[in-house]
């Protein structure tokens, strides 16, 4: 029930990108410029000279409910998404995201709120089931299924693969890890941010701190 990601790849470093912006003069590292990478990093970012930062990628695997997929979609530049489909297969897992914020822990009446969504969204569930296999007969599997998915809630969630370059992940951290932003998709740019900040040897750390992030 909870929103989840997976870094499953990356490519590049903090070198790559100093390597790019070195191309117009020579790519040679030295001793000496490698020293240097982490305030050209810092200059480049303060300049908004950002196409270096295009060469590196970040690879996630993300489960997430319906509201934060189009928040992912809304405003993005240089990211590829591809996403679980119930236009070309059933949903069978029933995935379905309830607010952390909706407990007991916060009084009674957001916990008996949890539990009316969790309630409703059950039987929207069992209603797409029901009339995916009942319209098949009539106007086919295909149309069955694109229309059927009427039935899922803005809490059901799916699977996305979604690749950033480095220029467009910074993009959605400014956008989308902010205090301005829905909670639900803050929660994911915050899980997404740790794991970068976190990959074995830091590869991404004098980037990262380019964009004070």
């Amino acid at each position: 029930m909870k929103n989840t990601v997976e870094l499953i790849g990356y490519y590049g470093d903090d070198t790559i990108h100093a390597q790019s912006a070195w191309t117009s003069t020579s790519r040679e590292l030295t001793q000496d410029k490698v020293d240097r990478i982490p305030n050209l990093l810092k200059m480049l970012a303060d300049k908004g000279h950002e196409t270096p930062f295009e060469k590196s990628s970040l690879h996630f695997l993300i489960t997430c409910d319906q509201a934060s997929h189009i928040h992912l979609l809304k405003h993005r530049i240089g990211v590829s998404i591809n996403a679980e489909s119930a236009r070309y297969k059933e949903l069978k897992e029933d995935k379905m995201y309830l607010p952390d914020d909706w407990s007991a822990d916060y009084g009674v009446r957001l916990h008996y709120w949890r539990y009316k969504l969790e309630e409703f969204a059950q039987k929207s569930n069992e209603l797409y089931h029901k009339c995916l296999v009942e319209l098949t007969p009539i106007i086919g599997r295909k149309r069955a299924k694109e229309s059927a998915r009427y039935f899922k809630l803005m809490n059901s969630q799916i699977t996305m693969d979604v690749m950033f370059n480095f220029r467009s992940f910074v993009h959605f951290q400014r956008l989308r890890n902010s205090e301005d932003a829905q909670l639900e998709i803050r929660e994911i740019a915050e899980q997404m941010l740790s794991l970068v900040k976190n990959i074995e040897g830091k590869p991404f750390e004098y980037t990262l701190k380019a964009f004070n992030i």
